[in-house]
């Protein structure tokens, strides 16, 4: 024959704490779930603006390489029409003058947008 267990009741003291540990428990687990909710939506949010100003960087390098490029090309064929030496070193210096205060400008250009995009993702999503 099978021994029958004791029956124990367990007092209501303990029920109750038993109860209000698993309360707070429950209440803990649901703020932890809620903020690591809002934690994913901020990186999402923030990995989306670099995205975006990823892009906007990229139509920017690439707006700049075709003027760029185009500036070379427009100087080659002034090179192509001088009519001497003379001619050539003076259309090769404006050039080169010219095309250093482009890409200064670039530069500063480049280095203003990559500063908006890090301000930008890195700023508190509230």
């Amino acid at each position: 024959m099978a021994a029958q267990m004791p029956q124990m009741e367990i007092p209501p003291q303990v029920r109750e704490m038993a109860e209000k540990s698993v309360d707070q428990a429950k209440k803990a687990f649901d703020t932890f779930v809620q903020q690591a909710h809002k934690a994913v939506s901020t990186m999402e949010s923030q990995a989306t603006q670099m995205q975006s100003g990823a892009k906007d960087l990229n139509a920017k390098a690439m707006s700049f390489a075709e003027a760029n490029i185009a500036a070379g090309f427009t100087f080659a064929q002034k090179l192509l029409r001088a009519k001497d030496l003379t001619e050539i070193a003076s259309l090769q210096q404006e050039f080169l003058q010219s095309q250093m205060k482009t890409l200064t400008t670039q530069a500063k250009e480049i280095g203003t947008v990559t500063s908006k995009i890090v301000t930008e993702a890195s700023k508190p999503r509230v």
